[in-house]
């Protein structure tokens, strides 16, 4: 990987290397990996098994899964007989609202707030109604084999004031949990960030343009956005000059998949890195390009009952992955 071509800004970035530094002023493992997590990859764009992979190896290593906004089967929110535990950390609020309840926030660690998508910035979404079974309709609260639209705003969100409102009342739902505000890498993210500090966000993250995405048109997904390096760096000034950066926490996500990549955008300010295509590969995605058609051969992007019985991975592999 590091020796294509210069085909993203990190890869014409090279790391100043010194003397080391000695191991006890080095975080250990048990706590590096709590800074990382998963992309929100929705159930219903993945199957179930591959789903609850995800939240199985990251919450034994204390990191954390993400929802998506597809909504969460009410079951992963006990631990099995062995001790694992198939609940997502973070919960994610989009602007479909799908599967969002009570039960759904108060169970999560953190809650996520996604304003927009990197593969598709100002747009919504669009999930096949093929890839809508039962048991996804069941838990989105829809009807099998419809399609559903995200509309492209949230549509009680209008202004920073909106936002903080919502986070507002998600405190009020669940006092212990992170609030984070997903937002896209553009120019400009930096003063919306700052108004996401200011509304009492607990994390601000700023998602690239080559970030996956199963429900996006190919125009939106080659031609629009800007890389997280942009925003990131654009987003650490303005909290800094404006003397916000201690109110909030900064993650990143976008094609984040090797050490050099977490260092480069560590250096830039972020705390935490969300990583998704590094994850499926390591439960044996084979990058076929194909998530919407639902006809994933490795059981990982698909609903079809055949095609799951293909899936291969295991909570081990991406626990190996991550650390």
């Amino acid at each position: 990987i590091e020796q294509e071509k210069h085909l993203t800004i990190r890869n014409m970035l090279e790391l100043a290397y010194s003397e080391p530094v000695p191991i006890d002023e080095v975080e250990p493992v048990i706590d590096i990996v709590k800074r990382f997590a998963t992309g929100a990859i929705s159930l219903g764009s993945i199957s179930r098994e591959a789903h609850e992979t995800l939240a199985i190896a990251t919450n034994r290593i204390n990191a954390r899964s993400n929802t998506g906004e597809g909504g969460e089967d009410p079951e992963r929110f006990f631990h099995d007989p062995n001790g694992d535990s198939r609940s997502s950390a973070v919960k994610q609020i989009a602007s479909g609202r799908f599967g969002v309840t009570t039960n759904y926030l108060i169970n999560a660690k953190d809650i996520l707030i996604k304003m927009a998508q990197g593969a598709k910035p100002g747009e919504g979404g669009k999930k096949p109604g093929r890839k809508i079974s039962e048991y996804i309709a069941y838990i989105r609260k829809t009807t099998p084999g419809i399609e559903l639209i995200s509309p492209p705003p949230h549509h009680d969100i209008y202004s920073i004031e909106d936002l903080a409102q919502l986070i507002y009342d998600l405190k009020n739902v669940n006092p212990s949990a992170r609030i984070h505000v997903k937002l896209v890498s553009v120019a400009g993210v930096g003063i919306i960030a700052a108004g996401v500090a200011k509304g009492k966000g607990d994390v601000v993250l700023i998602s690239g343009d080559s970030g996956g995405t199963g429900a996006s048109p190919l125009s939106s997904i080659r031609h629009a956005g800007l890389p997280w390096e942009l925003g990131l760096s654009e987003t650490q000034q303005v909290l800094v000059a404006n003397g916000l950066r201690n109110r909030i926490t900064i993650q990143t996500d976008g094609q984040i998949k090797t050490s050099k990549d977490v260092a480069i955008a560590a250096l830039m300010g972020a705390e935490e890195w969300g990583v998704a295509t590094g994850a499926l590969v390591a439960m044996g995605c084979i990058m076929l390009r194909k998530c919407h058609l639902n006809t994933c051969s490795v059981g990982i992007a698909t609903q079809n009952p055949e095609l799951r019985n293909l899936f291969k991975g295991t909570p081990e592999s991406v626990i190996n992955y991550f650390i």
